[in-house]
């Protein structure tokens, strides 16, 4: 049987389907009051009200209950914990706190006075948390706590045993982040999100749907985070909404997009090989950061700079999560079963795209055109000449026979993200990414610094001529 949640708002009073606001049955004024919160309704008119209750003024944690209503009669009310009542002798502390809100906090066996003292903090892992941590406000015990972060674990196929931010909604877990815009992830076949009893996710191989899911969820989280942490940007529009990321798109589907307003997987050759990685991850979600910014053209060499913002950041994201299983690397792609990745360090590598620009650049398609700025990234992060990071072996040339040390991939980041969202339009080229990028070296860290001799440095190592800005 179909069910439909409704939610539920407050404008003067809370009235849904004629219940407001009102006190419990028996309850003398002043004591118990209800407040519904949300509605679920049958297609045969029944309701399930749930409610949240006060006490005297204070906020009742853990006194939510149901009522089930048919034909306009309760029929069933169920109450947390099964406590019908959750008055407490008395709503005078005998203890003081000036760090937490009195309230009364429901235990297995009563209510009790208590005080809600909540404690933000950073786990090891950068998963987010916003402990409430209740104690009684007569005796000082603790009494229970809760993080308003549920973080599960999720085993992956290409990053191994993650953490996730999920919710809860009795009876399940929800792949559904609250840290992150809500941010959420659904199985394609049926739009529905992924749910499950134990907040242990997927088992590492493909064959189990929500493995993939795990892959996408973590991907759509460390991209939020990167943005969030680095660059001070609160989801891919910069509006604090999160994304909806889709898996087990089409059969045999190898790619992944971004549609506009969120990501799709598919599950590769042979549906055994999900397009999920973290790059990939990275890359797509970036089309849309690149849509909200510079809205870059997707043809000639605009469409080589969509393609390499999401190259770049794709990467940065990567690095960024520091993930044992998947270290970070100058390659796309390279979990995946899709032949030779993608290179920055020499693009070429792949038969087909550029490692320097030339006036024909434009007439590439732009995952090939994206070759300069892919090299000019890598250089301007590493420098030329033979080295071997995270295992992987790198040995990349200028285009102009000049040899240099990198200004670190930190700082290339951060200047281009700078000239995408301030400086290129929806045509820009080459040209105008070597001023936009120059200027915004400049603004960063000053004229003549060597951030910004770095940056310039490395666009005339990919041939890209001298114009308007220089360091």
């Amino acid at each position: 049987m179909s069910r439909r949640l409704m939610a539920v708002g407050a404008v003067g009073g809370l009235l849904v389907s004629g219940l407001a606001v009102m006190p419990a049955a028996g309850t003398p004024a002043g004591g118990e009051l209800r407040q519904v919160r949300d509605v679920v309704r049958d297609p045969d008119g029944s309701e399930f009200i749930r409610y949240e209750r006060t006490y005297d003024g204070l906020r009742v944690v853990g006194g939510d209950l149901i009522v089930q209503h048919s034909k306009g009669k309760a029929e069933r009310t169920t109450y947390n914990r099964g406590l019908r009542s959750v008055a407490v002798p008395s709503t005078q502390p005998k203890l003081k706190s000036a760090a937490g809100e009195l309230i009364v906090y429901v235990t297995a066996t009563m209510p009790v006075l208590a005080y809600d003292v909540i404690t933000r903090s950073v786990k090891p892992d950068q998963t987010p948390s916003v402990l409430h941590t209740y104690t009684d406000a007569n005796t000082g015990a603790v009494l229970g706590s809760d993080d308003e972060i549920k973080a599960g674990e999720g085993n992956s196929m290409y990053a191994g045993v993650v953490s996730l931010g999920t919710s809860y909604v009795a009876p399940n877990y929800l792949l559904k982040d609250p840290s992150r815009g809500n941010s959420y992830t659904v199985n394609a076949t049926t739009n529905a999100i992924f749910t499950d009893a134990d907040d242990i996710w997927g088992d590492s191989l493909p064959t189990n749907p929500q493995t993939a899911a795990v892959d996408a969820h973590f991907g759509a989280q460390v991209t939020w985070d990167y943005y969030k942490f680095t660059h001070g940007r609160l989801g891919i529009f910069n509006n604090g909404v999160g994304t909806k990321s889709r898996v087990h798109y089409g059969s045999n589907y190898v790619n992944a997009f971004w549609d506009g307003t969120q990501m799709t997987y598919g599950d590769g050759s042979g549906n055994v090989h999900p397009i999920t990685s973290l790059d990939v991850a990275g890359h797509e979600m970036t089309h849309g950061v690149t849509q909200a910014t510079a809205n870059l053209n997707y043809s000639g060499e605009a469409g080589g700079l969509n393609e390499s913002t999401s190259d770049i950041f794709g990467t940065m994201v990567e690095w960024y999560a520091n993930n044992a299983t998947d270290l970070g690397d100058y390659l796309l792609g390279e979990k995946l079963d899709l032949g030779a990745p993608r290179r920055m360090d020499k693009p070429s590598s792949d038969g087909s795209s550029a490692d320097c620009w030339s006036s024909s650049v434009g007439g590439l398609d732009p995952h090939n055109s994206s070759g300069p700025l892919n090299h000019w990234f890598y250089l301007a992060a590493e420098g030329t000449g033979a080295k071997t990071i995270n295992g992987v072996a790198y040995n990349s040339t200028s285009c102009n026979g000049t040899t240099f040390t990198g200004i670190g991939r930190n700082i290339a980041a951060k200047v281009w993200y700078r000239t995408l969202t301030t400086k290129l339009t929806s045509s820009s080229n080459y040209l105008a990414a070597r001023n936009g990028a120059i200027l915004s070296a400049k603004e960063l860290y000053g004229a003549g610094s060597p951030q910004c001799l770095g940056i310039q440095r490395a666009f005339a190592a990919i041939n890209v001529p001298t114009s308007t800005q220089t360091c």
